[in-house]
């Protein structure tokens, strides 16, 4: 478990797999995500059996965030296509529970993910995809110390439109300079 001040990130058990079937059909939730077709239970429980073969530094954690009433579940976040040659990871994060976006919860979980990549994983460098749309999320990213790294010029096509994909990352220097 990694425990930050107000989020910690955990291991994702079979008993979460409803709440992310309900996040993922959520479509405020998915706006920023790959996901576009509605999710059923079935998919998820086959998602999880096949993430629980897949090397455990690419198993994504459970964002938990601290309240009167203990740890709640928000979100997930992990590190995705790890080379190990190159010491570089993709990392991805969602706020399911959208009274707890904008609170900074997310940030902190990203803080958190990049500590463990660069500290415990020895990564070099983190990079990111994000939808030139997702102001909320770029924000975040940059209040951490990624840096734009490129564009995509209408790599995605959502709502009936196409729309830029950001390049971003961080480098382990940079992550030391800020820490």
């Amino acid at each position: 478990m990694i425990i930050g001040d107000r989020v910690r990130l955990r291991a994702i058990n079979h008993d979460d797999l409803q709440l992310f079937v309900e996040w993922l059909n959520d479509p405020e939730v998915i706006e920023g995500l790959e996901q576009y077709f509605p999710l059923s239970i079935d998919q998820e429980e086959k998602w999880f059996e096949n993430m629980l073969s897949s090397p455990p530094e690419e198993h994504p954690m459970m964002i938990e965030v601290k309240s009167n009433d203990g740890w709640l579940p928000v979100g997930n976040c992990g590190f995705m296509r790890i080379d190990w040659r190159v010491r570089s990871a993709e990392f991805g994060i969602f706020i399911g529970e959208k009274q707890y976006w904008s609170q900074g919860f997310g940030t902190e979980a990203v803080q958190l993910l990049m500590q463990h990549g660069f500290d415990t994983l020895n990564l070099n460098r983190v990079f990111l995809r994000v939808y030139e749309t997702n102001k909320r999320a770029i924000r975040a990213y940059e209040k951490v110390g990624f840096s734009h790294e490129g564009r995509l010029r209408k790599a995605h096509f959502y709502n009936g439109e196409y729309i830029d994909v950001l390049l971003m990352s961080m480098l382990r220097q940079e992550w030391k300079n800020k820490t």
